[in-house]
């Protein structure tokens, strides 16, 4: 019997989006996880592939392995795909299948539709356990009727392979990277910090603060992020988060988080994020209410307090490059059951 991680992502996608879950099939391997994948891609044949998969591959590949623990990492490619490979793993005798929840659609995508919001809770009530992404994440899901067991995981885990950052000195300048083509508020943006952005759909204009870097894999990234500071921010607006995204990270763990703490980046973020209490309780950064408060703080950052801050990420992004977080959860969750 062994413990196994099964994973299905696109493998086209050339930003951040698979890294995550690469990442987790990793750091787990050290404790002897097993993987398995399923793969897809963005073009229209990925939703006949998945017909294919449900009826052919998934079970196929399932039935023969002899299962223990499996950790799923939530969402597959769609519904079709999410219920075949926890009803495969649960007809296994002695099988439990748990959940790393990478992204919760009720929350983000159908807020507001009751009937997707119960569907997804059944869904997630069919495991035997779920890693979420924070307290607040763990909070919603009880509320809305989770009743399996439920770990925080605290933030996520980051392979990261270039060398940390060393901060000699506080320059006061802030980087953002991402899928710019949904940061509308960078056009907005009326400071004299100077950003430096990375990223695929970079507008083609921005205010002269503001400086375009490229866009590299998220392996190479890394390598280009020598600024005082991460920004953790999302939606159209200068003095909140807003929209689709900006309203998730109420609830969510922002994968550049971890991209820029184990960078050695100290990270400033939105106050009301879910993840701004991780960043304050670990002396991480800073957290603001609106990106009009940044000259100001960023002209009254004491040197001192600077470098206490670069400190603490050096300590806490050691930790996310081992991948101590994931590690930790399963373990959590495995003596739960």
């Amino acid at each position: 019997m062994s413990d196994f991680v099964i994973s299905m992502y696109d493998k086209t996608q050339y930003e951040a989006g698979p890294k995550a879950k690469m990442d987790v099939i990793n750091f787990l391997k050290k404790s002897d996880f097993k993987s398995i994948i399923f793969y897809f891609n963005g073009a229209r044949k990925a939703e006949l592939i998945s017909v294919k998969q449900v009826l052919w591959d998934i079970p196929r590949e399932i039935k023969k392995q002899k299962m223990q623990n499996v950790l799923f990492q939530y969402p597959a490619f769609n519904k079709r795909t999410n219920n075949k490979i926890i009803d495969e793993v649960k007809r296994k005798d002695g099988a439990q299948v748990f959940l790393l929840l990478h992204d919760v659609e009720s929350l983000r995508l159908h807020r507001d539709e009751p009937e997707y919001i119960a569907e997804e809770i059944a869904f997630f009530n069919k495991s035997d356990g779920i890693i979420a992404h924070n307290e607040e994440m763990v909070k919603w899901l009880k509320q809305e009727g989770v009743v399996k067991p439920i770990v925080s995981l605290g933030i996520f885990d980051y392979d990261n392979p270039q060398s940390m950052v060393e901060h000699n000195k506080y320059e006061g300048t802030v980087c953002f990277a991402g899928n710019l083509g949904k940061s509308e508020f960078l056009k907005k943006i009326d400071s004299e910090v100077p950003f430096y952005l990375y990223g695929p759909n970079q507008a083609a204009n921005y205010p002269e603060n503001i400086n375009y870097l490229g866009s590299y894999s998220p392996e190479e990234l890394p390598k280009y992020l020598k600024q005082s500071f991460g920004l953790i921010w999302d939606g159209d607006s200068l003095t909140e988060c807003n929209g689709i995204f900006g309203e998730y990270l109420r609830y969510n763990n922002p994968h550049k988080a971890s991209l820029y703490l184990s960078s050695g980046l100290p990270v400033i973020i939105w106050k009301q994020a879910a993840l701004a209490s991780f960043v304050e309780q670990n002396g991480l950064g800073i957290s603001i209410n609106s990106l009009t408060e940044l000259d100001k703080v960023m002209s009254n950052m004491a040197e001192e307090k600077y470098q206490e801050m670069c400190k603490n990420v050096r300590a806490i992004g050691q930790k996310i490059r081992k991948g101590y977080y994931i590690e930790t959860a399963v373990q959590k969750l495995l003596e739960m059951n």
